[in-house]
């Protein structure tokens, strides 16, 4: 009466439940360590872009200041609105120009959290704000 039926699987249930709560903590966290994020690449924008000026000359031409407005949705795993440079400085870039000092804030608004915190991280607002300058081409000298 004791005794184990042989041939028939030895299954712990405490074995199958951590093995299932270890798949689900390194889903979320592989899911929070890659959520919200945004990624810059000037290579899509067209003209040279620069970071930073040399120290001893500062770059002259239209200053810009921009903000845009990204939403997040599904606890940060996908993005609505990615924020493009592109569409704010299509008008003002032509040939030969170029962007100077180029400067991006991502931030969270107290907003940005209220809207976070009352749809629990579903929908997670940024601001990102792009700060630089437009440089001319050099106007050839006539002769």
């Amino acid at each position: 009466m004791g005794r184990a039926i042989s041939g028939a699987p030895h299954l712990s249930p405490g074995r199958l439940v951590n093995r299932f709560h270890s798949c689900v903590a390194a889903a979320a966290f592989g899911l929070a360590a890659s959520g919200c994020a945004l990624s810059f690449d000037s290579a899509h924008l067209g003209v040279p872009v620069t970071m930073a000026s040399s120290a001893h000359a500062t770059a002259t031409g239209t200053p810009f200041r921009v903000t845009r407005h990204p939403l997040f949705v599904v606890w940060g795993a996908f993005t609505a609105g990615q924020p493009r440079l592109e569409d704010v400085l299509a008008g003002q870039l032509g040939a030969g120009a170029s962007v100077a000092d180029l400067r991006i804030h991502v931030r969270a608004r107290w907003s940005d959290l209220l809207v976070t915190a009352l749809t629990a991280g579903l929908f997670s607002p940024r601001s990102v704000t792009f700060e630089g300058v437009v440089v001319s081409p050099p106007v050839p000298a006539t002769q």
